[in-house]
């Protein structure tokens, strides 16, 4: 029954922080797939991550991620008065699952770029606007934000690790790549692409060339190309689980001529 599973016969490089792999690796599962969990990337929380002024005092509160949401909600004070914004579905979902509504989220697209082009963000001089965000992330939403004219304050409330597999993990992944076990691996992020190579032994960086890396964005893959991957891209339309999984599903009937 497994055989006949659109998936069936691909194994996938899940990279995620563990704690938010399980779903992504059970959508696979379900299609057939073998999925291995090797986080590129480890979340923990910031030092000092408040907001600089009550949380009532701004016209705006951005979340820029889910993780985000996991590590900063408690900001909101369970207030529901509050005036939400989400970059990306998946945030939007997160804010959602804790209780809260968005008022703004693109209608398409996940990223900042998608955000700011929301009408309700086009005009917002002399708004106070709060970035609930993590440490060192992307600079544009905050940037433009301030040409725009509003007064914009940060919550970094995470920060982002690279992830320290033991030299037993980077080789029991080497040899299942030798052995052509894995077909596609997911990059969610510039970080985790970046924190891939950075881990990489010559014979992993070999092997993930010969790998197609799935990126929820032009941007992302833009980046790896950068660094020197020189892989086949499948691009997603977000970071979702649901649409890493339909990048994958659109790839493998391409490759069977379904």
């Amino acid at each position: 029954m497994r055989q006949s599973l659109p998936l069936a016969g691909i194994g996938v490089l899940v990279t995620r922080p563990r704690q938010q792999a399980g779903a992504l690796c059970r959508l696979l599962e379900a299609q057939g797939a073998e999925a291995l969990c090797f986080p590129a990337i480890e979340i923990v929380a910031a030092d000092g991550g408040g907001a600089p002024q009550p949380i009532a005092s701004y016209d705006l509160i951005i979340f820029v991620s889910s993780n985000a949401v996991r590590y900063g909600a408690a900001l909101l004070e369970q207030r529901r008065d509050l005036t939400l914004a989400a970059v990306g579905p998946a945030t939007a979902r997160a804010l959602n699952q804790a209780g809260y509504r968005v008022s703004v989220l693109a209608a398409q697209g996940s990223d900042s770029e998608s955000l700011l082009a929301h009408e309700r963000l086009a005009v917002v001089a002399g708004s106070r606007i709060l970035l609930v965000k993590g440490a060192d992330g992307r600079e544009l939403l905050e940037q433009e934000l301030l040409r725009r004219g509003a007064q914009v304050a940060r919550a970094e409330v995470y920060r982002r690790e690279c992830a320290r597999p033991s030299a037993g993990e980077l080789q029991r992944l080497s040899e299942r790549l030798e052995a052509r076990e894995i077909q596609v691996l997911t990059a969610t992020s510039v970080d985790i692409g970046m924190n891939l190579l950075a881990l990489a032994t010559p014979a992993l960086r070999r092997a993930f060339d010969r790998l197609r890396w799935v990126v929820p964005s032009a941007r992302i893959g833009e980046r790896l190309r950068e660094h020197g991957v020189r892989a086949p891209l499948l691009l997603a339309r977000s970071a979702s689980d649901q649409d890493l999984l339909s990048a994958i599903l659109g790839w493998r009937a391409g490759e069977s001529g379904a």
